[in-house]
């Protein structure tokens, strides 16, 4: 018998609501094809009586940088990358794999693994546990090439439901964090220069150390502002007890946190660092995938978490809230990439402690227009899916 305290409105939500939780139907929901938005109801069948089917597509593209990138390791002018669209029944979803060198990913790697996969077998794009990890069990590696496919999936499903997937997730845009901006090696003249630039449009700065003029470039930044400084050793120091007088120095200059002081593979130096550091000491290399959080659980305090590292939004999603689990904060980064990975990563950004996602700002032949910095503050759009939508 049909409640009579229920209002027509209520009636109607709750039984289309429990009709979408069983997969049977769902309520017509706004979907995006390329930049336009229309009604579409959810359905393994299309709109031709036809199974729908995914369609996966890619092609190089490679990321022009605005100035030289240097860090404890290496220089570039350029990033590889390889965009990725994920077709269902007219609706696209984009997703995109960047291969900076450390990732020891290659362009010619990433096509080849993209040519693996195979999705026919799949005809209802929600079953997104299932699809990745067919795709993760295709290599032990390759987490950009499936990082990839992965954004491209939660576009995609993102847009088949109407709504953004910090909303899906029940996270508060408002909550998300500032980010940092980032300030690689490089002489006190350009330091300077790109320090002037970010000063005015950021509230925290992140530093790259580790290249044997540490202090040089510490206060050369200081010479220009006080913001507070994000400091990232990318690996760069070798000593212990040095690192902990480094930290203890930089904590006097406005540091308020440190990346991967030492090399990844010397956990127990990390920890030693962890426990006699005057800042929060973070993971960074030393943590690509979920089950590298509960290993270095006590030797660091944090985490970075990358799509391009740990296979995309969905692998991301379960590590942070295992390390909060664990009491350990996050951070959420990137690599270069244009606005369509770095506005996947922040769509988790409002559930992390700290950001870096400046990796659309180095370039300068972003594809599409996205996640926005303003203040300093990282601001979601409300476009559905990743919240991006081509240039």
């Amino acid at each position: 018998m049909t409640n009579p305290s229920l209002s027509d409105s209520r009636r109607k939500f709750l039984k289309t609501s429990a009709l979408a939780l069983a997969g049977v139907i769902a309520p017509p929901v706004l979907a995006l094809s390329g930049n336009t938005v229309r009604k579409r109801p959810l359905f393994n069948i299309n709109r031709r009586g036809v199974e729908a089917k995914m369609r996966l597509r890619f092609f190089p593209y490679e990321l022009k940088l605005r100035d030289v990138f240097t860090v404890a390791t290496y220089s570039r002018t350029t990033t590889p990358d390889v965009q990725v669209e994920l077709e269902y029944d007219g609706v696209v979803g984009y997703g995109e794999a960047s291969m900076p060198q450390y990732l020891g990913q290659t362009l010619d790697s990433v096509m080849g693994f993209l040519r693996k996969v195979d999705l026919s077998q799949f005809s209802d794009p929600f079953r997104m546990e299932d699809i990745m990890a067919y795709i993760d069990s295709l290599s032990p590696g390759d987490t950009a090439a499936k990082a990839a496919v992965d954004i491209a999936l939660h576009d995609l499903t993102g847009k088949l439901l109407g709504a953004p997937w910090y909303r899906l997730w029940g996270l508060d845009a408002g909550k998300a964090p500032l980010t940092t901006y980032t300030i690689g090696i490089d002489t006190s003249d350009v330091v300077r220069r790109k320090t002037e630039e970010a000063a005015s449009k950021f509230n925290i700065l992140k530093v790259k150390l580790g290249g044997g003029n540490d202090r040089e470039m510490i206060e050369t930044i200081r010479s220009v502002t006080d913001l507070p400084l994000s400091v990232d050793a990318n690996q760069g120091w070798t000593d212990r007890i040095q690192a902990v007088d480094e930290i203890a120095w930089l904590a006097e200059k406005g540091a308020v946190l440190i990346e991967q002081p030492l090399p990844k593979e010397r956990l127990d130096d990390n920890a030693w660092v962890t426990a006699h550091s005057s800042l929060p000491v973070f993971a960074d290399e030393a943590v690509q995938r979920l089950p590298d959080v509960l290993r270095v659980k006590g030797a660091y305090h944090g985490i970075n978490v990358k799509l391009m590292k740990c296979t995309g939004m969905r692998e991301a999603w379960k590590m942070i809230n295992l390390a909060h689990a664990l009491g350990m904060k996050v951070m959420v980064g990137c690599m270069t990439e244009t606005s369509c990975a770095i506005s996947a990563a922040a769509q988790l950004s409002p559930a992390t402690d700290f950001a870096d996602l400046d990796g659309n700002l180095l370039i300068v032949n972003d594809r599409f227009r996205g996640m926005e910095v303003i203040e300093g503050k990282i601001t979601l759009p409300e476009l559905p899916g990743v919240g991006v939508c081509r240039l």
